[in-house]
């Protein structure tokens, strides 16, 4: 098969999916190991071969220079899709499973524990300690060819998607989950994890297992997870968030970065956007709600404020609720009372935890 070419990213992975059929055939549906390398193209596997061995052929570790090192790190953050690891797994994915099986990575050993069962007793730890359960939408990031992904599926009864930048371990993997009829909990993805391709905040956990040591930088991996990982449920947030929902009688509030968006795909060029709730004012917006005698801008404010104090709220619930028993006002004012009560306590909260803005501002302009 040709070189690969200075192309596209469509024709790279055009190009992958070509030389992977070339390369390994039919072999990943094969048992693994030896007999997965049984039948693999000689010439492709001289070319991938050629390719990776390059880089570490004639090296002489007393001659290794932070110069020479360098220059190894560039081009592997150069080539597309780290096509560095890419050659590489292409070698090495048969030998890793007929010597350590379908999950890449290390673990601790219990005195006499058999190899496969601390293998699993460690995925089973990281998903606890992950905090994956039943339902959530999952991330591995170089998935290898999914085996702490299937231990994990079982564990706990998440989707996982797994993504990978290898074209045969992908299919490995793909094999592997109809194999052991998980293919409704799983899905792997090819893809770089440098640039993945998954929107923001698409997943609910993100575990990567020895894989981010391939990563030509840690800051660029890590900024991807956090930015396709969902905020965490923080139970705190959910609370102060419903409160402000239901005192407001907001169906659902969403997040700056989903305005924006929705703005945006509604056809509107934007001109401006701000939150004006973060401007380093002396008195805050919500002094009001507060109950906050110290910012009041008037004698005039006194009563109105007063009104919003623990104890002005409690006097209102307290005659809003005898009125509604002898029928003068109607039935449910006095909830309705409470429900602003708790609503103001919350937009307080929120806005001093920095968790909620009621002035985040727009500006667009319909393009002609």
């Amino acid at each position: 098969m040709a070189p690969r070419p200075t192309a596209s990213e469509q024709e790279d992975v055009a190009w992958d999916a070509a030389f992977n059929k070339v390369l390994h055939g039919k072999s990943a549906k094969a048992q693994g190991g030896f007999a997965a390398m049984h039948g693999k193209d000689a010439t492709a596997q001289k070319a991938a071969f050629d390719e990776y061995f390059k880089h570490w052929d004639n090296q002489n570790p007393a001659d290794e220079t932070a110069e020479i090192s360098e220059a190894r790190k560039s081009e592997y953050a150069t080539l597309t899709r780290q096509l560095f690891i890419y050659r590489y797994y292409n070698l090495a994915t048969d030998f890793y499973e007929y010597g350590w099986g379908s999950s890449f990575h290390f673990c601790r050993f219990a005195y006499g524990e058999p190899f496969l069962q601390a293998i699993a007793r460690h995925e089973h730890y990281l998903a606890l300690q992950t905090g994956i359960k039943e339902g959530m939408k999952v991330l591995d990031v170089d998935c290898g060819v999914g085996g702490p992904a299937r231990e994990i599926v079982k564990f706990t009864n998440a989707h996982i998607t797994g993504l990978n930048n290898n074209d045969f371990q992908i299919d490995r993997a793909t094999h592997y989950a109809e194999k052991h009829g998980l293919s409704d909990k799983m899905s792997f993805v090819k893809g770089d994890f440098m640039q993945m391709k998954f929107p923001d905040n698409s997943f609910d956990a993100v575990y990567a297992i020895e894989a981010t040591v391939h990563a030509p930088e840690l800051v660029g991996v890590y900024s991807e997870i956090l930015r396709v990982l969902r905020p965490s449920d923080n139970p705190e947030h959910r609370r102060i968030r419903l409160g402000i929902e239901q005192g407001a009688g907001i169906s659902n509030m969403v997040r700056i970065s989903e305005g924006l968006e929705a703005f945006k795909d509604a056809g509107f060029e934007i001109l401006r956007h701000v939150d004006l709730a973060t401007r380093p004012d002396a008195v805050p917006w919500y002094y009001p709600l507060a109950g906050a005698f110290k910012h009041l801008g008037s004698v005039w404010d006194l009563f109105a404020i007063a009104r919003m104090t623990w104890w002005g709220r409690g006097f209102t619930n307290r005659l809003v609720g005898a009125g509604e028993k002898i029928g003068l006002f109607p039935r449910g004012s006095r909830k309705t009372a409470e429900s602003l009560a708790l609503s103001s306590d919350c937009l307080v909260e929120g806005a001093q935890k920095k968790l909620f803005t009621p002035m985040y501002l727009m500006v667009g302009r319909k393009p002609e």
